[in-house]
């Protein structure tokens, strides 16, 4: 059984838990995910390791509501029990000193797009983060990407926040601005998490 040490909605339908899991925060790496199995009868689902920490043998879950298994999962509180979790599982992502790494990632992308920026950062790079979502109210973790970017760029579909449009709006945005300068190059590498259009 897996302890769930804090709890927070962090948007609508966007839930953050911290849970007691020491072994799984030990070996945790940037673009690793766990596997869930919150009682007996549930399915097992994949959520991506938000953050960890190995002092205190925690790591962070960010999920939408928007299957039985997550509203299920968003239902617990802190002081709560899962069943179950399987992990670190993936390859982690490559992480080492390329230069200048773009990391993007809209809505609950968001959660992974975090850790790999961090390890990014930790390896020497400049990064540049840009994070965006459907209206400011859904917008997750601003503040820690600023805490870890050079530069941090916001969209929002309806403008309320940050430039209006889609966060690979502003990535074209950049790549021009690089081909028509002459003392800019290009990134050295675009992180990108998101479904694909």
């Amino acid at each position: 059984m897996f302890r769930i040490a804090h709890k927070e909605d962090l948007a609508k339908d966007i839930t953050q838990i911290i849970v007691e899991a020491p072994q799984i925060a030990k070996k945790a790496k940037a673009g690793q995910f766990v596997a869930v199995v919150i009682d007996e009868k549930s399915e097992r689902v994949p959520l991506t390791l938000a953050d960890w920490n190995s002092n205190k043998g925690t790591i962070t879950l960010i999920f939408q509501k928007v299957g039985f298994t997550t509203k299920k999962l968003g239902a617990l509180n802190s002081g709560g029990y899962i069943q179950h979790i399987l992990g670190p599982l993936g390859h982690p992502s490559e992480i080492k000193e390329f230069g200048t790494v773009i990391c993007m990632g809209g809505g609950v992308g968001i959660a992974e797009v975090y850790p790999v920026s961090r390890a990014f950062k930790e390896a020497g790079n400049r990064v540049l983060g840009i994070i965006g979502a459907r209206s400011k109210e859904l917008l997750i973790l601003e503040d820690k990407m600023r805490g870890i970017c050079d530069e941090l760029f916001i969209t929002t579909d309806d403008g309320s926040y940050g430039s209006k449009g889609l966060v690979i709006e502003v990535l074209k945005g950049l790549f021009e601005v690089v081909e028509k300068s002459t003392h800019t190059k290009f990134p050295d590498l675009v992180y990108c998490i998101g479904p694909v259009r």
